[in-house]
């Protein structure tokens, strides 16, 4: 990447032999501004395939679903720094929390392992890391206050079941998902009005947001967010060319494997 410019380095096409010794060619493509949205789930083990997207998207900025804050606590994990007092959260942010992690190692994972990826491999590309997403404990905090008792009731119900169902339930919710997403975000906001209205719609307008107004400074951007925001994002966005992968395909081995070779030759589509 030529920093500024927002074209990227493509890869070294050949050599050629002269007189003075082997000469290195390198091809440089250069291409039109695009937002590369990748989509992933929280709690599967997707470091390597978010890594190899970045690495060869070559992005200018690498956008993350993360507030400041989790984004700070993520690195100072991750860099053995323990935290200054007591942290404190609230009840259903922590019970979240705690069944996150819980199933991450069920899928012998980390928690949000793909974030680090993305920011570790974008630092190595010298592109600024930026997180997007507005304050999570307090839009949880919010959530909770304006669910009714009848939501509230389905809510504590639905995260009981979770506690039981492990790997199989996530996956099986998964797949429900990748099968017919509108049908699936309907059935869900006509349970659950309130969580879908805070942790989806008002999220996805607050991101859309972000990546509208940094593309005006970045012009080859990754953005890495939950499967379930992509759509509610793209049809926020401004810029033209948005390149979306989804995590059914990237879960897909046959399917990453056209992902990869996507990225690699700078195509918007499979």
């Amino acid at each position: 990447m030529f920093r500024g410019m927002g074209w990227p380095y493509k890869k070294i096409s050949g050599f050629t032999s002269r007189t003075q010794g082997p000469t290195l060619i390198i091809a440089i493509s250069y291409v039109r501004s695009m937002i590369t949205i990748i989509g992933t789930g929280h709690v599967f083990n997707l470091a390597e395939p978010v890594s190899f997207i970045v690495k060869n998207t070559w992005p200018d900025a690498v956008l993350i679903e993360l507030d400041k804050g989790r984004y700070e606590s993520m690195m100072n994990d991750y860099n053995g720094v323990k935290p200054k007092g007591e942290q404190k959260s609230s009840t259903i942010y922590q019970n979240t929390a705690r069944y996150q992690q819980k199933m991450s190692e069920q899928n012998g994972s980390t928690l949000g392992s793909e974030f680090l990826a993305a920011v570790n491999t974008g630092k190595l590309l010298n592109a600024a890391i930026i997180p997007i997403d507005t304050d999570a404990m307090r839009v949880m905090n919010e959530m909770w206050e304006e669910m009714s008792f009848k939501e509230r009731t389905r809510y504590r119900l639905s995260s009981f079941k979770d506690s039981f169902g492990g790997a199989k339930r996530v996956e099986s919710t998964h797949k429900q998902f990748a099968a017919n997403e509108e049908e699936y975000i309907e059935g869900m906001r006509r349970r659950y009005p309130t969580l879908v209205r805070k942790l989806i719609d008002e999220r996805n307008v607050y991101m859309a947001e972000q990546i509208n107004t940094l593309s005006e400074q970045y012009h080859n951007m990754v953005v890495v967010v939950g499967d379930a925001h992509v759509e509610g994002i793209c049809k926020l966005l401004k810029d033209e060319h948005i390149r979306k992968i989804r995590l059914s395909d990237m879960m897909d081995r046959e399917k990453m494997g056209k992902i990869r070779q996507m990225v690699w030759d700078g195509r918007e589509t499979i």
